[in-house]
């Protein structure tokens, strides 16, 4: 039947019982194909990390430059990585980053959620802010 349409014979499902078989023309079939991952790899959204970083010392003017910028980048859609970098004896005192974390977090309330809590990573302290799904 295959060959009085000049089509292939396409084994579809061959762990069937009995296998599965079509006729159609494969190179249209693969082109088909080809084109459906491509509209699918299209339509994939990348999801960007961008970073702040701070120290324990960060005056609350400097804080409010990077607040701002996450800000921004939160609103189009990526993710913001806080960082709280400790230097020499400041690592003694990791409340004093939660705290900073925390006032960060409580500015971006209105266009994120925090994905990771804040937590220690070696010598510094770090927090995920995802940004708010919008409602249609």
């Amino acid at each position: 039947m295959a060959r009085e349409a000049n089509l292939d014979l396409v084994e579809v499902a061959p762990n069937a019982e009995p296998p599965v078989c079509k006729i159609l023309d494969l190179g249209k079939y693969l082109y088909e194909q080809n084109k459906k991952e491509r509209q699918a790899r299209k339509a994939q959204t990348k999801i960007e990390i961008k970073e702040i970083r701070l120290r324990p010392k960060t005056n609350e003017h400097h804080r409010s430059f990077k607040v701002d910028d996450a800000r921004g980048w939160l609103e189009h859609g990526m993710k913001v990585l806080v960082t709280i970098r400790f230097r020499g004896r400041e690592v003694t005192y990791p409340e004093i980053a939660l705290e900073d974390l925390k006032e960060i977090a409580k500015d971006l309330m209105d266009v994120a959620v925090i994905e990771k809590a804040p937590a220690m990573e070696g010598r510094s302290m770090n927090m995920l802010l995802a940004p708010q799904k919008q409602s249609k």
